[in-house]
């Protein structure tokens, strides 16, 4: 695919569809940004535009409204963090590719920034139409002379401001897309070893396909988070009031004899945090991975699971990591995502975060994000990436 300095920008109109989508929450002044890092992780390809002489139309989603505009999923808080992070005036197009959109991008001179509101209040943008979306696609595209894809986080998915309007422009991968998938293609082809994976969040069915595709490709798997339990429970172990999908306990123990033959070291908790109640303030205790108490759940790794962890992670040359080890947000519950995010930055690997909440949990936890080699902007679009699934949103770029 092309990079962004194989395009001539200079005094053109570039369309650039980013990843916006950030957390807001509500304030007595409205609506604030609670984690601008995916504004932030845009700002190269905008501020290289700018100093091309280009005029750039900014495209980006927030939320899942469903083609209907829905005031608290604006955009407009994010027209207002992103012209402060690049130091000017960012005017929003309210109604998309209306006519004050139009008049608006018709006004934009080299440097300027018009953000269009969000692309998803238009239904034909998430369609399973195609012609449906090639038609909204047709409107954007009559906006501008180039385009360039610059949000990894949808570049998996169909839509009209990612895979129909690439089509119909000259186009490049952005300076991030470019890196993310860059990144990935090492992981999947040539990572160095050891080469470890840990694996969190709330549900194993979220990750089969990666465990699917990575057993053959890893020497080390690490599983954590809520997804442990159903590990613990194809072992025969209970889990209290854990979450647990039995229904997948037998693909579970698939994957656990896999590994021994492969020989894949599969590592999961050999102790966990539980409460009594899914609460910050609940009664709490560390306990025997397979002495979960009946009516306790556990919210985290304990202690050894994450020393242990940390040994594992210590000496390899790629770690990757999407998920978190427990329910970061209460502080109860923090200490196996900050274990292992520190034991990451402590070894020698190249580190690679898959993006979602592991992402949200460095920042969350004040972790020093240059101390990772990758923090992917994309959780869906990294998990995709490597269970080898053909992401068409970068399938469109190649070749052009």
């Amino acid at each position: 695919m092309k990079s962004l300095d194989d395009l001539e920008v200079a005094g053109r109109t570039v369309l650039v569809r980013t990843d916006l989508n950030v957390p807001l929450a509500d304030s007595p002044d409205g609506k604030v940004i609670t984690d601008d890092g995916r504004i932030r992780a845009a700002i190269p390809t905008l501020t290289h535009l700018r100093e091309q002489g280009a005029k750039i139309i900014v495209v980006a989603h927030l939320g899942r409204p469903k083609g209907e505009v829905v005031t608290e999923m604006s955009l407009a808080p994010v027209a207002i963090r992103l012209g402060e992070l690049l130091g000017t005036q960012v005017v929003l197009g309210i109604d998309i590719t209306g006519p004050q959109a139009k008049a608006a991008a018709a006004k934009l001179q080299p440097g300027d920034i018009l953000l269009l509101e969000n692309i998803r209040f238009d239904n034909r943008e998430t369609s399973k139409d195609r012609n449906e979306r090639m038609g909204l696609a047709k409107e954007l595209a009559s906006l501008a002379d180039v385009y360039v894809s610059e949000g990894f986080g949808v570049v998996h998915r169909e839509q009209a401001s990612v895979t129909e309007v690439a089509t119909l422009l000259p186009n490049a991968a952005g300076r991030l897309v470019h890196k993310e998938a860059s990144m990935f293609d090492v992981l999947l082809s040539e990572p160095a070893r050891p080469y470890v994976v840990i694996l969190g969040g709330s549900k194993v069915s979220d990750k089969l396909g990666v465990i699917g595709n990575l057993i053959d490709r890893v020497d080390r798997l690490l599983i954590g988070g809520g997804m442990a339990f159903t590990f613990l429970a194809a072992l025969g172990h209970g889990v209290g009031d854990s979450l647990l999908e039995t229904d997948q306990i037998p693909t579970v123990q698939g994957f656990i004899e896999l590994a021994k033959a492969r020989g894949v070291e599969l590592l999961i908790p050999i102790d966990v945090v539980v409460a009594d109640d899914f609460s910050a303030t609940a009664n709490v205790k560390v306990v025997d991975a397979d002495q979960i108490p009946a009516g306790w759940k556990g919210l985290d790794i304990g202690p050894k699971t994450t020393a242990l962890f940390a040994s594992r992670i210590a000496d390899a040359g790629t770690v990757v990591w999407n998920g978190p080890m427990g329910v970061f947000e209460m502080l109860p519950f923090a200490g196996g995502t900050r274990g292992v995010a520190e034991a990451m930055i402590a070894s020698n690997a190249m580190s690679v975060v898959g993006g979602g909440d592991s992402a949200a949990a460095i920042r969350l936890l004040q972790l020093d994000e240059a101390a990772f080699s990758h923090i992917s902007t994309g959780g869906g679009a990294s998990l995709e990436f490597l269970e080898g699934k053909e992401l068409p949103g970068l399938t469109v770029l190649e070749g052009k």
